[in-house]
């Protein structure tokens, strides 16, 4: 800054005294050539240091800096604002498919974050409500019941969607495995002494449902929305419940203690033969965004032969109060 103090300073005094040559309208004939080419960088230099001038006499008190510093009022860095639907989602709900823009695998720096992500057919997304229990206004805690409009595929994952209406309202939900356009599917978050005989595509607690019945959609929190058992042909089965609590075994074998308060969808996820797809070449995986691997040999590692490893431990997401046992 000192040394741009001191250049601005250095451009004006030589502007003040080129301004009686510049005042003086000699044809450039008749002067030589090194006079033209003197009176050519002072009229240069005088223009610059008029506008370095014109730019601090309008600089703004607010920006921390004082006119009399000569600093260069420019700005830097500017902050540009994104319409990308990837990073700002709509905050209101609609089944109508919004459109998306392919990201490549990169993140908003441009910086490539997952390989093997490129291309592909124009998508549309659909947004699903995980939250199946969600009451209208005016009707907690009652259950309520919807009828099933459209069963089709989606774009964007594995399983396909049903669009199903009850009351005022329609939404997306993961279809099950039997669903059809037609059927009542119901919802309750009432936890009886009895189990529930529940039907395919109906939504209970784990603690209204009888033990050994096929759920999806579970979900890890009560409120929190389906975040288990989503993908296309998988089931978990609920083991047992126990002080409250429900263990639910899901489709890796891995068994997860949960609240008997978690909503869950009983049967299994649609599209039970999409693991039995024939790619049939290279091409359909372009079709599907699906970028080929680098072409260079890598040494396979240990990961590579079979391996017999024990089941991992139950995992739970309750927390339980410490006991403190006095003496």
């Amino acid at each position: 800054m000192m040394a741009l103090a001191a250049l601005t300073q250095a451009f004006r005094s030589l502007a003040l005294a080129s301004t009686p040559l510049l005042t003086q309208h000699v044809h450039p004939v008749s002067l030589l050539s090194s006079q033209v080419v003197k009176q050519t960088l002072w009229r240069s230099q005088f223009s610059m240091v008029s506008c370095c001038q014109l730019l601090v006499s309008h600089q703004s008190p607010l920006s921390g800096t004082c006119a009399s510093q000569k600093c260069r009022p420019f700005q830097t860095c500017v902050i540009s604002c994104t319409n990308n639907p990837l990073w700002k989602p709509p905050t209101k709900y609609t089944i109508r498919p919004i459109g998306m823009k392919k990201t490549g695998g990169r993140d908003h720096t441009g910086k490539i974050r997952v390989h093997g992500i490129g291309g592909g057919h124009k998508r549309r997304y659909r947004m699903i409500d995980f939250h199946r229990l969600r009451y209208e206004p005016g009707k907690e805690t009652q259950a309520f019941e919807e009828k099933v409009i459209e069963v089709r595929y989606d774009p964007c994952r594995s399983a396909d969607i049903a669009l199903v209406a009850g009351g005022n309202r329609k939404r997306w939900i993961i279809a099950t495995e039997n669903m059809q356009i037609g059927d009542i599917i119901k919802t309750s978050g009432h936890i009886g002494r009895m189990a529930v005989s529940a039907k395919e595509g109906d939504s209970y607690p784990l603690g209204a449902l009888p033990v050994g019945t096929l759920i999806n959609s579970l979900e890890i929190g009560p409120g929190k929305g389906a975040q288990c058992i989503r993908a296309a042909g998988t089931c978990g089965v609920l083991l047992r419940k126990v002080n409250g609590t429900a263990i639910v075994q899901l489709p890796s074998k891995r068994q997860v203690q949960v609240l008997e308060t978690c909503m869950a969808t009983v049967g299994r996820v649609s599209n039970i033969d999409h693991n039995k797809r024939i790619i049939g070449k290279a091409g359909r995986n372009r079709w599907f965004g699906i970028r080929p691997r680098s072409g260079l040999w890598q040494r396979k590692g240990g990961w590579a032969g079979r391996k017999i490893k024990p089941l991992p431990p139950m995992k739970s997401y309750v927390n339980l109060p410490n006991v403190i046992t006095s003496n």
